[in-house]
């Protein structure tokens, strides 16, 4: 109560389970499981979603009431593979945190390593940069990442030719 809720792929939920989550944020008591008394509480909601929230109301799978309740201040955040031009930053913000999680002293990745990760199209968006960069790090034995560090996932996607007339 007072708090903020944060829901991860609320596109996900059940229709019932919506109507449900729709009442209690209209402010209408609820009672906890195996609980004896109502409770009413107050709460900043932020809902995240990767579906298209307008088209799975209109697809019957979203509700209406719920989705007006929750869209007071809608963002779209576009995937990384749309802006690759964020990668370097975000390299370094990762490289700095796992250094300082892991105690480590990771410097940079090799240009071989640097370019693979450019050209990966980062289909888990940013969650699995984190995680890949988190993985690299604990594994790392040098102050230098380099291309064969990375998951083959990435060197190997990476490694694939770039079609003609396409920009990596």
């Amino acid at each position: 109560d007072g708090g903020t809720l944060f829901m991860d792929e609320i596109s996900e939920m059940t229709l019932s389970m919506q109507a449900k989550l729709l009442r209690v944020l209209e402010g209408q008591p609820f009672r906890r499981v195996g609980g004896v008394k109502n409770i009413t509480i107050d709460v900043r909601v932020i809902a995240a979603s990767n579906r298209n929230l307008e088209e799975a109301v209109r697809a019957s799978k979203f509700r209406q009431d719920l989705y007006f309740r929750l869209a007071i201040i809608p963002m779209h955040l576009r995937p990384l593979r749309e802006h690759k031009e964020d990668i370097p930053e975000l390299l370094k913000h990762f490289i700095k945190h796992y250094n300082k999680k892991f105690r480590k002293n990771i410097q940079s990745f090799t240009r071989e390593a640097d370019e693979l990760l450019m050209r990966y199209d980062w289909p888990g968006n940013i969650r699995e940069l984190k995680n890949a960069i988190e993985r690299v790090m604990i594994l790392a034995e040098s102050t230098r990442i380099t291309a064969g560090d990375l998951p083959i996932r990435i060197s190997e996607m990476g490694k694939m030719p770039v079609p003609v007339g396409e920009v990596s």
